[in-house]
């Protein structure tokens, strides 16, 4: 295949063995250049047969749309284990072959009397990814699975949906995409460590870790505050306000803040919705009282009730361009119909157009532009085989193999370093997977204007502090911070200093901030040529909504998470907090870790607008698809599925404790009814059609027993007998997970004001050898002097000169 040099991963060859479980990952791989082979049996990828489907018009092995989404930049050869020279190609390829990529277990390479320990034989430098429901071992490493069965042992279940109601999934798949981008992440990783220590290197991927990464906040609340969070509607997560209201087609997403008010107040006084008495509001004393989150204050409620009467008779387009047109914040929870309808992603060439039954169809797009060539689509999904021919031709020739570097450091990041102006969620996740892994982080933060996860729970024993946050701490750790008035050009001349002795630069602020400091890409590029930047942000830094500031809730009602998260009868209450935040850094970590890679043989720096809306897209895909080909608009249906039936998550004999539970096959719906002790039941629903068709009396004969167990005897007893269930964990419950803790999920360390706390690990394990994180998460300007002293080598002098200017603040 020809090498692309200007493409991140060009030199790399990528065996892909996955299905549904995880393939997005080397497409990922794929379109930042590698060439990624899809080894197929020859009845082709399980992956092939998931619903759902185009219509007869499309070739059998194309139908369907999961696959469609997920294998472009793929090709597909078939080997048959049967076959002696079918073995023979597989080992060929195995030795030239720089990562595979396989789900755990039942992957397909056992039928070929394959695994780790063979492959590491025939390859000694290969990276080899597994990616299981809870990993590769451990006490529920056998468990059988589901989609919600795995986001309910991960936690995010228990935060969403309404009280007095089962909490809820989000209503498409996402359980599997969650973990193949993670695994993308972790195989680059693993790569820079082979790079260094000339080894091969084992992947262990759980998806029930990836799943919990999804929770953000919530992650380890109960050990740090003495509580778990609750799911809490269509409010506000962390506070008692209204986040999601109805307006005149649909809903909307609006932080009911001083400038979302101000905003909108000139038309609300002339429509006589407000009285000229909030011209003369105290804006300051009012968000002061919102970060209160103990306040019941009647101020903010009467805020909320202006705005559900102002948005009430406007539609959800009127809002949004309102929004847009004032600079404020309002986000439709839009359908995928109205999704596929904004010109903002059609504005910047986001949407791969290809023809599908005859009729142009628009999947997700590439999910970066980058300042090289270095993302393409540069093929579409492969049908079955395609390439059989060609790959055997071509790999009888002898293909690069990684060498090993001259570096003394074993981590994969050591000696680079990241100058981080990012803040809130995606940027300091982003960055945090570096500097775990070794990277020398300096996060660039303000006492005049500090992080505001700084001043977001949960709090060490629920006493705020600018030091006491585990919202700040969880996405900070191994970190430097420096504190800098960015307002003081003293302070930007530091800045510079830094970004001269850079390999990374990232930032996250509105379009436009960077570059009014002197320090956007053309300005820095020109001190250090060789500097990758990121710039990420809502919406990209291009486009008619580019100035959309706002946080991931706002990104996830735009992209269509809100419409698919829920019930139908109460409206949407979305994924937890900021759904796209916990997509975006597993997209920007992968991205970060072939660019220096890729500088590495090339010596170029590059500049990269990563739009978190258009990373989160990916997870859509298949459900974008289905309404464009076959009228299917996907949208929020509690825990139903189309194809588990029953699925649910059932309340126990304790109060808000559940026990998710799913069908799907004959099997396991006999094995259900033979544990309830209604025999019956199985002929009567014998299918799963009459199942789906009488979902609503099945739920009801199954929460009457599930009320009188214990939900984890429960679980054990069902997971006995091959049936997909696990209970609805909390905080408190993932903190002592007999899984989590065989994994060494949560890592305690002492921190200076908070103590002895957990702090969440990394979603996967690289084999002999510690993931991090290495030290807690910093102080606000905890570094400054050391940043000053040993990064800079700043004498006595420019220091003492440094703080008097109030530079350092």
């Amino acid at each position: 295949m020809k090498i692309h040099p200007d493409m991140f991963l060009a030199p790399y060859i990528v065996l892909d063995f996955t299905d549904e479980r995880g393939e997005i990952g080397p497409m990922l791989m794929g379109d930042l250049g590698a060439d990624v082979i899809k080894v197929e049996s020859p009845e082709g990828s399980p992956s092939r047969q998931v619903a759902p489907f185009a219509d007869e018009a499309v070739p059998e092995d194309m139908r369907s749309l999961s696959f469609q989404a997920f294998n472009r930049n793929k090709r597909s050869i078939v080997l048959d284990p049967k076959s002696g020279s079918d073995r023979e190609t597989l080992t060929s390829l195995i030795i030239r072959s720089h990562f595979i990529f396989e789900p755990a277990p039942d992957g397909i390479l056992s039928t070929f009397g394959l695994d780790y320990t063979t492959v590491v034989e025939l390859n000694p430098q290969i990276v080899f990814v597994q990616i299981s429901a809870f990993g590769v071992d451990g006490p529920h490493s056998d468990f059988a699975y589901s989609d919600l069965v795995i986001a309910s042992m991960g936690g995010p279940v228990a935060l969403q949906g309404v009280i007095g109601r089962a909490p809820v999934r989000v209503s498409v798949p996402q359980v599997w995409r969650h973990a193949g981008v993670e695994a993308a992440s972790g195989a680059m990783a693993a790569h820079h460590r082979r790079l260094k220590t000339g080894l091969p290197q084992y992947v262990d991927l759980s998806a029930q870790n990836a799943m919990t990464w999804t929770m953000l906040n919530a992650m380890s609340a109960f050990a740090i505050q003495g509580a778990d969070f609750q799911r809490c509607g269509l409010s506000y997560p962390l506070a008692d306000f209204d986040l999601v209201y109805p307006c005149a087609d649909g809903w909307l997403i609006a932080l009911p803040s001083s400038a979302v008010l101000t905003g909108c107040l000139p038309e609300m006084i002339e429509e006589g919705i407000a009285d000229s008495k909030w011209h003369d509001m105290d804006w300051l004393a009012y968000d002061e009282t919102m970060r209160d989150l103990d306040a019941h204050h009647t101020t903010i409620l009467d805020g909320v009730k202006l705005l559900h009467a102002f948005f009430a008779t406007r539609t959800k387009i009127e809002l949004y361009e309102f929004g847009l047109s004032r600079g404020i914040s309002l986000a439709p929870a839009n359908t995928l119909d109205e999704l596929l309808a904004l010109d903002h992603m059609r504005s910047r060439g986001y949407w791969y157009e290809r023809e599908l039954s005859g009729q142009k169809v628009n999947s997700p797009g590439l999910w970066a532009k980058p300042s090289l060539d270095s993302l393409a689509i540069r093929r579409p999904p492969p049908r079955l085989g395609e390439h059989t021919v060609e790959i055997r031709k071509e790999f009888r020739e002898v293909f690069y193999q990684p060498v090993t570097s001259d570096s003394g450091d074993k981590l994969p990041f050591a000696g680079i370093t990241v100058v981080d102006f990012s803040w809130v969620g995606v940027g300091p996740i982003s960055t945090k997977y570096l500097a775990d892994h070794g990277a020398e982080v300096v996060r660039i933060e303000s006492v005049m204007r500090p992080d505001v996860l700084r001043g977001g729970a949960p709090f060490k024993d629920m006493e705020p502090g600018i030091d006491r946050s585990q919202f700040y701490g969880d996405f900070n750790t191994s970190k430097y911070s420096i504190a800098l008035d960015m307002k003081n050009p003293e302070a930007i001349a530091i800045a510079r200093r830094l970004i001269e002795k850079a390999d990374i630069v990232v930032e996250s602020f509105a379009p436009g901030a960077i570059e009014r400091m002197g320090l956007g890409y053309e300005d820095i590029r020109v001190i250090n040529p060789q500097v990758i930047m990121v710039s990420t942000c809502l919406m990209g830094q291009t486009g008619p909504a580019s100035q959309l500031a706002g946080y991931g809730y706002h990104a996830g009602a735009i992209a269509g998470f809100y419409e698919v998260t829920g019930w139908q009868d109460v409206g949407p209450s979305g994924p937890w907090v900021a759904y796209t935040d916990t997509i975006a850094p597993r997209f920007i970590s992968t991205l970060l870790a072939s660019a220096i890679d890729h500088r590495r043989r090339t010596g170029d720096g590059c500049y990269l607008d990563v739009a978190q809306i258009e990373t989160a897209l990916h997870f859509l895909g298949p459900e974008l698809m289905d309404l464009q080909l076959n009228g299917v608009s996907a949208t929020r249906d509690g825990n139903r599925s189309r194809f588990f039936a029953p699925q649910g998550a059932y309340l126990c004999d304790e109060e808000d404790r559940w026990c998710a539970i799913a069908i799907d096959t004959e099997m396991q719906w006999a094995s259900l009814c033979a544990e309830m002790g209604k025999p019956e039941l199985e002929d009567r629903f014998s299918s799963h059609e009459a199942r789906l068709a009488s979902h609503n009396e099945i739920d009801e004969i199954i929460s009457a027993w599930t009320n009188q167990h214990n939900a984890y005897d429960l679980m054990a007893r069902l997971q006995a007998k091959g049936i997909p269930s696990g209970v609805v964990q909390q905080s408190s419950d993932l903190l002592k997970d007999p899984q989590n803790m065989h994994r060494h999920f949560y890592r305690y360390m002492e921190h200076p004001v908070m103590g002895n706390i957990p702090y969440t690990g990394h979603q996967y394990k690289i084999s002999n050898y510690d993931n991090g994180p290495r030290s807690p998460a910093p102080m606000l300007g905890e570094h400054s002097f050391e940043v000053l002293s040993r990064m800079l080598e700043f004498s006595d002098e420019e220091i003492a000169a440094a703080y008097a200017s109030g530079a350092i603040n």
